[in-house]
């Protein structure tokens, strides 16, 4: 039988070892990527990842079941994303002034893709190199909020929980994003 998400948080905040090992097999993958496309750096997301669940490892019993967990969990990993941004804006100013050849971290952002054949691959390609400087030029909340959306789904409600704002917030937060993004990449 198969454990739920909440058996194994209120396992976790017991210290059960195996059960926060299931768990991180669990949303490893989903964290990354979530983080990875917040961040646009891969080295970047590994970290604040494995942050998240250490996070998750030491608050596991504030877990109260009142909204899904994987709610509860990407507002831990969304928040220490936008904790990272801001810490190294500084950094990211750097970074900007450099060519992109110069640093191997900062090529670009390559998830799985479901394109078909090198042509669908290349298209794809083409598309996420737009996309990944239009998603850095959004809010953090924005670019949370339209990627907590798009990539995973999340209803505004969830958003809204994730972000510590109102429903309706949420929901602005989503359609300004979009409609920022639709201008840059009309204008690129």
């Amino acid at each position: 039988m198969e454990l739920s998400d909440d058996e194994l948080c209120r396992r976790i905040a017991e210290r059960d070892a195996d059960a926060f090992e299931l768990m991180v097999e669990r949303h490893q993958s989903r964290a990354y990527r979530l983080a990875c496309s917040i961040l646009g750096n891969e080295a970047d997301a590994r970290d604040v990842s494995q942050d998240a669940f250490i996070r998750l490892y030491e608050v596991a019993g504030k877990f109260d079941g009142r909204a899904r967990f994987t709610t509860w969990f990407y507002r831990i990993l969304v928040n220490l994303c936008i904790d990272h941004q801001r810490r190294n804006r500084w950094w990211g100013r750097l970074e900007r002034l450099k060519s992109p050849g110069d640093d191997p971290d900062r090529q670009g952002f390559d998830p799985p893709s479901n394109a078909a054949g090198p042509e669908g691959e290349a298209m794809l390609s083409q598309s996420l190199s737009r996309l990944r400087p239009a998603l850095d030029r959004l809010s953090p909340q924005q670019r949370a909020a339209v990627l907590l959306q798009a990539q995973e789904g999340f209803t505004s409600r969830e958003i809204a929980v994730v972000l510590k704002c109102t429903e309706s917030t949420a929901r602005v937060h989503v359609h300004r994003g979009i409609m920022q993004l639709r201008k840059l990449l009309q204008n690129d």
